[in-house]
């Protein structure tokens, strides 16, 4: 319970502050979630605004997002949305998700991630987290994350779509989980299609 308070502290903090979030959600890319919220820590312990980021050498970023691996490539696009954002939007996060697919190396996970914990506007970011547990429930059946967002959108009504991705996400990390999922208890083992699936397979076998 812990470590989902110090995430959940750390996610309204950054709440407040779209740039922020949007400079997190590129370091949470192919990383845990532990390791995004460690990189993002050091990184805005030092540098502070985006024109402090904008202003640095990539290298000496490097040590400060290293938990999020591919400190390499994950600094040199930082730096590079940054002076983006500086130059050509004014220093301002962009508010729609057409402005935010301008930037470099954003997609429409890392957009709707921004539109919602920086913005509090109705999208779906569509993680492991939501793409696992979607298809465990058996709520769709896709193979992309660009495929569940849009079939979500379909179903889940407007309303919730704020909510969606932090309730999932906390699930992933604490019920349904990548391996060993903690079915005994998962209050969704009724409703679940991933849960019913196992229980008679078990069935057979015995």
């Amino acid at each position: 319970m812990e470590n989902l308070q110090n995430l959940y502290d750390l996610r309204v903090f950054e709440n407040r502050d779209p740039y922020r979030v949007l400079i997190r959600t590129i370091l949470s890319q192919r990383t845990r979630d532990q390791n995004t919220d460690l990189a993002s820590k050091q990184l805005f312990s030092q540098y502070k605004t985006m024109t402090d980021i904008a202003n640095a050498d990539p290298a000496q970023l490097e040590p400060l997002i290293r938990p999020a691996g591919f400190y390499h490539v994950k600094a040199r696009r930082i730096v590079e949305v940054s002076r983006k954002l500086l130059n050509e939007f004014k220093g301002k996060v962009p508010s729609t998700t057409k402005g935010l697919l301008e930037l470099p190396g954003v997609g429409r996970k890392t957009a709707n991630c921004v539109l919602v914990y920086g913005f509090q506007k109705p999208a779906i970011p569509v993680d492991v987290h939501v793409h696992r547990i979607s298809n465990r429930l058996g709520l769709v059946t896709t193979e992309k994350p660009e495929e569940t967002e849009k079939e979500l959108e379909k179903i889940v009504p407007k309303e919730y779509w704020i909510d969606l991705n932090d309730l999932m996400v906390q699930f992933g990390q604490t019920i349904c989980r990548p391996q060993s999922p903690l079915h005994d208890e998962c209050p969704l083992q009724d409703c679940c299609d991933f849960y019913q699936t196992q229980v008679k397979e078990e069935n057979i076998k015995e």
